[in-house]
């Protein structure tokens, strides 16, 4: 923790991974942050105690730049930072759909890529961060990106090739179920709940459905068959479902997901 970490773009996400590195015990001496407006660099030094910088002093003073902006600004901030990194720098991009190969053409040569595809639970510690090594990545630079990622969450390594499968899954796997929970309240108030009664119902089966996933080492299929008894509510509710292709259209949807990654990744924003 004595390098020195850039998040270029403080977003959502580049906000929650310097409030993570902080919570892990990273110095805020060791911390440098970007950001557009003025009074965003302002409210950023208030609640974390982070410096400012621009986007080409990041790149001159720290050890590790972690890209954290729009897939579609990933080129002109690529060109704002290639004068000014120097080869031992650690690039990690946290950019859905940008490759490795993308960002080491732009950067001199051998400059070491990590790309990243973390999700927006790390907002609360509970993120997943798919991780893979570019051209000029070591062992040691994948140790150091789990580091930082580690600290909101878990991590895992993958070959860049299944980036974007991940990014389906993973990355926007949590808005799926956020629209899950929307659909079954809107049910719940349609058989005669109130809304907030519905809401806590269902969020609570989330959370205890994935705990349950979690620790019990069970597949989910057995998990699911212990709550379905015969001729019982779970089973007539399940027909629906397939009846109405629920499972075909997750798989279509996670397809589209994954189209979408690959057409990021050619500049199509």
């Amino acid at each position: 923790m004595t390098q020195t970490v850039a998040v270029l773009g403080t977003g959502k996400i580049g906000e929650a991974l310097l409030s993570g590195m902080i919570r892990a015990g990273w110095p805020t001496a060791h911390l440098l942050a970007t950001t557009r407006r003025t009074d965003r660099a302002e409210e950023l030094h208030a609640r974390y105690g982070v410096e400012t910088v621009t986007n080409a002093d990041a790149a001159k003073r720290a050890d590790t730049l972690i890209l954290a902006v729009k897939p579609q600004d990933m080129g002109k901030l690529l060109d704002e930072l290639a004068p000014h990194v120097a080869p031992d720098r650690l690039v990690i991009s946290a950019a859905a759909g940008i490759t490795t190969t993308f960002i080491e053409e732009r950067l001199p040569a051998d400059t070491p890529v990590v790309r990243v595809m973390p999700n927006t639970p790390v907002l609360v510690d509970e993120g997943m961060s798919v991780i893979s090594a570019g051209s000029h990545a070591t062992g040691d630079h994948l140790a150091h990106a789990e580091e930082i990622f580690g600290g909101v969450g878990k991590t895992l390594r993958v070959p860049e090739s299944q980036q974007d499968a991940a990014t389906a899954l993973s990355g926007s796997g949590p808005a799926y179920f956020y629209f899950l929970v929307e659909a079954m309240t809107d049910a719940g108030i349609l058989l005669g709940l109130p809304r907030a009664q519905a809401h806590d119902l269902i969020v609570q089966a989330a959370i205890g459905a994935a705990v349950m996933l979690r620790d019990s080492g069970e597949h989910p299929v057995k998990l699911r068959e212990a709550v379905t008894s015969p001729a019982g509510t779970t089973i007539s509710a399940i027909r629906e479902l397939e009846n109405h292709g629920v499972r075909a259209a997750l798989i279509a949807a996670l397809e589209a997901a994954r189209d979408r990654s690959r057409e990021l990744a050619t500049g199509n924003g």
